[in-house]
């Protein structure tokens, strides 16, 4: 993240993004938490000599749990497993680890059952497995409560245009390395005017509409220009101009619940490079004039109204959808394999459960057998005893 001041190259070096639940994190003080460099650079592409389809040999139930169909599957593309082939051994480790503790919890969707979201987590509680856990299964709790995925699909911000004159903000290009550029001027946020347009509610499920069409539009779409997997934003901060104004008690509220939404439920999407020159990493062509840079986007009434990126290429889009429907499919083909073990577990029980009730009903038949004879054994007794007294 990157904080601008005024209108120059200058760039103030900030840690942006907590790491955390907004209301559970410790002040800095009093706790450090490890800062690690963009998760891109924890993928390595696969080797084209390699067999990639092969499911992962001698390795725990976690790392199977990744693919449990593949070797059923022929090379059909699929933008998740093409981008997940090679990782860092230690944290390909702790994400297996993860990915067991989960599943064996039952708290494993297959969408999310992916090596960067589960590894996202990891980072963010400094790789406590169990801490990890239990942030993932607070964000599965929100995405239900919040009904993410409903909103993704149907949500309608028909005010953006308006928002954004009092909000300034926006996506617009990538950096050097291929990762998005997100932009906020909070120098010019007037939230009174904004809360004429809109609702803080509404803001709030604007913003996550668009953390969902960054996972799922806008990484995937700079990963296929880029050629390598990109999963992280470079975003830029430009306060100048701000003041007590633009912090006030509403506009306090809206920045924290946007900020304990994105640490808790979108970890690492923001990223944590600091340097000095934005130059260094952001191409001129690419950096807004009111950053120092060449563009203006006029025909777009503004850089931050362009939206301008990889995303908006109709042959990638095209690309992301065909891809996207290879990961949908591959899904549903590991939801009905994973459905189709548990049917034959079932079946195994319910097989062992009858061997165990016909052994059963044996030593029934064999009891009450006994039983008959120790009757006759008993009056034939009672007889020899009559005939006794007699």
């Amino acid at each position: 993240m990157y904080i601008t001041k005024k209108k120059s190259k200058d760039i103030d070096v900030s840690k942006g993004g907590s790491g955390g639940d907004g209301e559970e994190e410790l002040p800095s003080s009093s706790k450090t938490k490890n800062v690690y460099p963009p998760i891109e650079t924890f993928w390595f592409p696969p080797s084209t000599v390699e067999v990639t389809m092969d499911a992962p040999k001698g390795r725990g139930l976690g790392s199977k749990l990744l693919h449990p169909l593949r070797s059923r599957r022929s090379s059909r593309g699929s933008l998740k497993r093409a981008m997940e082939e090679k990782h860092d051994p230690k944290d390909e480790e702790a994400v297996d680890k993860l990915r067991e503790m989960l599943f064996l919890e039952g708290q494993l969707p297959t969408k999310f059952n992916d090596y960067h979201t589960l590894l996202r987590f990891l980072r963010m509680r400094d790789f406590d497995t169990t801490a990890a856990k239990d942030m993932f299964l607070k964000f599965i709790k929100w995405r239900e409560d919040f009904r993410t995925d409903a909103l993704s699909k149907g949500f309608k911000f028909e005010e953006k245009e308006e928002v954004k004159k009092w909000y300034p903000h926006g996506y617009h290009g990538v950096d050097k390395y291929g990762r998005p550029i997100y932009i906020e001027r909070l120098g010019m946020v007037d939230l009174n005017k904004l809360l004429q347009v809109t609702t803080l509610e509404r803001f709030v499920k604007y913003h996550v509409y668009e953390q969902e069409k960054t996972l799922g539009i806008r990484y995937p779409s700079c990963s296929i220009e880029a050629k390598k997997h990109i999963a992280s934003t470079t975003t830029i901060l430009d306060v100048g101009g701000a003041g007590v104004s633009n912090f006030s008690k509403p506009a306090r509220y809206l920045f924290t619940e946007i900020q304990k939404i994105d640490s808790n439920y979108y970890p690492e999407v923001l990223g944590n490079n600091f340097i000095p020159e934005l130059r260094e990493i952001i191409d001129p062509s690419n950096l807004p004039s009111f950053l120092g840079g060449n563009c203006c986007c006029s025909e777009y009434g503004g850089c931050l109204s362009s939206d301008r990126g990889p995303w908006n290429n109709p042959a990638i889009l095209a690309m992301v959808q065909v891809l996207s429907s290879a990961d949908e499919t591959y899904d549903n083909e590991q939801e009905s394999g994973l459905a189709l073990e548990d049917a034959r577990l079932d079946n195994r029980k319910i097989e062992a459960l009858e061997g165990a009730l016909a052994k059963t009903k044996k030593k029934i038949e064999a009891l009450e057998t006994a039983l008959e004879d120790t009757k006759v054994i008993l009056k034939d007794l009672t007889q020899h005893i009559e005939d006794l007294r007699t």
